[in-house]
């Protein structure tokens, strides 16, 4: 499956890119299991980010972030499967959780019930 892993990114960071950095980090080991169980993991950051420097972004929440930082995701979320949702609070992920179960996509809150990342019995 193609799944859009979600959660807090900029939200209760105050902006401070250490912080938003440690976010990414979470989705990131996040995807590494979905990679690992045969599913391709997507992250709205991974593309929204070099997208707003190409752009001129100059600041996190200014004009050109909001242009691009959501849409990715929900341009993303047609082409996926799932939608991994990790805790936290985040405006953004709830939307894209309410986008994933408007298109009828699952929704997943914890990786061990993904397909194929559960625990193993053995």
């Amino acid at each position: 499956m193609i799944i859009l892993v979600a959660g807090p990114y900029r939200s209760g960071t105050a902006d401070d890119p250490a912080r938003m950095a440690a976010n990414l980090r979470q989705l990131e080991e996040a995807a590494l299991p979905l990679f690992r169980a045969g599913h391709i993991p997507l992250i709205g950051e991974w593309l929204a980010l070099p997208l707003m420097a190409v752009a001129g972004s100059k600041a996190v929440g200014d004009a050109i972030y909001e242009e691009i930082a959501y849409p990715v995701a929900h341009r993303l979320l047609p082409r996926c499967d799932a939608v991994l949702r990790l805790p936290g609070d985040s405006k953004g992920a709830d939307l894209d959780v309410k986008i994933a179960r408007e298109r009828g996509l699952s929704v997943y809150h914890r990786i061990e019930d993904v397909p194929g990342c559960g625990v193993s019995s053995i």
